[in-house]
């Protein structure tokens, strides 16, 4: 995992998954050093990752006040348990459905759990937090929010897109990728993620955009794209073109095959 700060007082956490065929996913967490300080999800659910370390070159995790989980899918919620463990001052900010997802996995104490919804506010000490549901999500948990003090906006899944190398994943910025190239796999990355766009009645998903448009967000931090810095508008522009874009396909059992015919020396297959 690598560590680096974007605007004064957020950190990014990133991490990343090699997609075959896709590239590199990123999956990043982050720590708003607000007067309260915030850990925005909790990074990958994968044995060799150890979460509260790498936060805790970051912060003290005694210092967390709120976990904030964007959504309770097993790339966000990796260092949960432990984490609260470490942070025993800590509340998980999530909502009602949220906290159900994630007792289907492991009992959440329910002492330790701030439920919010879209629309609602958090007081952080020296900020408020604004949820809100991104216009694109795979989960109906989502939930992100808007830092009024740094202007950042922290979008879950939304804005996400496959990066070709994982250096970049981790420790890029969204604009190293050319415009085109990064319409391109944050188009990818909209219909894999939320198949749903193209189902939907397109006035009434674009009007979900209008809020974030109003907010014009100077930085964007998705779990899933290396910061956006000064992006917003155009990366606005992208995600309305979701609907009439084309829907995302995935390999089949032919193409598996190939795929692991590639994996074995001489190019052939392993056996069964």
């Amino acid at each position: 995992m690598d560590t680096h700060k974007v605007g004064s007082d957020t950190t990014v956490l990133a991490d990343s998954l090699e997609a075959p065929g896709m590239g590199h996913i990123p999956v990043n967490a982050y720590v708003l050093t607000a007067a309260e300080p915030v850990v925005v999800d909790t990074g990958l659910s994968l044995a060799d990752r150890n979460f509260v370390n790498t936060l805790g070159s970051v912060v003290d995790p005694a210092d967390i006040l709120w976990i904030w989980l964007t959504h309770p899918d097993r790339d966000h919620t990796g260092g949960l348990f432990d984490l609260l463990v470490a942070a025993p001052r800590a509340k998980v900010v999530t909502s009602f459905i949220g906290a159900g997802i994630m007792t289907t996995e492991r009992p959440l104490p329910m002492d330790r759990l701030y439920f919010l919804n879209p629309g609602q506010s958090l007081d952080v000490g020296d900020r408020v937090l604004r949820a809100f549901r991104p216009p694109l999500f795979d989960s109906p948990a989502t939930v992100g929010f808007y830092d009024e003090k740094t202007r950042i906006c922290f979008s879950s899944d939304c804005f996400g897109g496959p990066m070709p190398t994982a250096e970049l994943a981790e420790s890029g910025h969204a604009n190293d990728l050319k415009p085109e190239e990064l319409r391109q796999t944050q188009l990818m990355w909209a219909t894999l993620d939320s198949p749903w766009v193209h189902i939907v009645d397109p006035v009434k998903y674009r009007a979900t955009i209008d809020p974030l448009r109003d907010m014009a967000p100077e930085i964007v931090l998705s779990t899933h794209l290396p910061p956006a810095v000064r992006m917003t508008a155009s990366m606005i522009d992208t995600i309305t073109m979701a609907p009439d874009s084309d829907p995302f396909v995935g390999p089949d059992q032919a193409a598996l095959v190939q795929m692991l015919a590639s994996f074995e020396p001489g190019g052939q297959p392993a056996a069964t």
